[in-house]
């Protein structure tokens, strides 16, 4: 599937889309009411970005000292990048899918979708052993690799 045409396509009817339900919440609540859902939806967003970006942070550099490859948490840190970007934008339509991807277990569940299916991530399989009654723990990697000769 190609990228660009589901791009196009999104980048007409997300427009299309949020006027729309703009236009239906107006004629509900009011215009004035309606800016003003708009507008409180983008302040808690700036909030729930400042704090999701920093745990966020927190975790990828918490992860990084103890020598693990932070590769959700990176991830994680740009899905919530797009989330914030969705709910700066007004529309309640963004709003909702900005809301959706500040929900920690959600955003973890996305991100670990989105690593498996790129093919960037490398799957890690534990094998438990016992030895001199003690339990141990290995790990094989397993992925494919290219030789580049520079």
């Amino acid at each position: 599937m190609r990228i660009f045409p589901v791009g196009l396509a999104l980048f007409i009817l997300i427009p299309i889309i949020e006027l729309y339900v703009l236009i239906k919440v107006g004629s509900y609540i009011g215009a004035l009411s309606t800016i003003g859902l708009v507008l409180l939806t983008a302040v808690i967003g700036l909030n729930l970005l400042r704090h999701q970006g920093i745990s966020t942070l927190n975790q990828v550099q918490a992860q990084m000292q103890r020598g693990e490859i932070p590769a959700t948490g990176m991830l994680e840190g740009m899905l919530i990048f797009f989330a914030g970007a969705m709910l700066l934008t007004p529309g309640f339509v963004t709003d909702t899918v900005g809301f959706l991807l500040m929900i920690p277990p959600l955003r973890k569940v996305i991100a670990l979708w989105l690593l498996e299916h790129s093919g960037w991530i490398v799957k890690v399989q534990t094998h438990t052993t016992m030895r001199d009654n003690r339990q141990q723990e290995r790990h094989t990697l397993e992925g494919d690799y290219k030789r580049r000769d520079d």
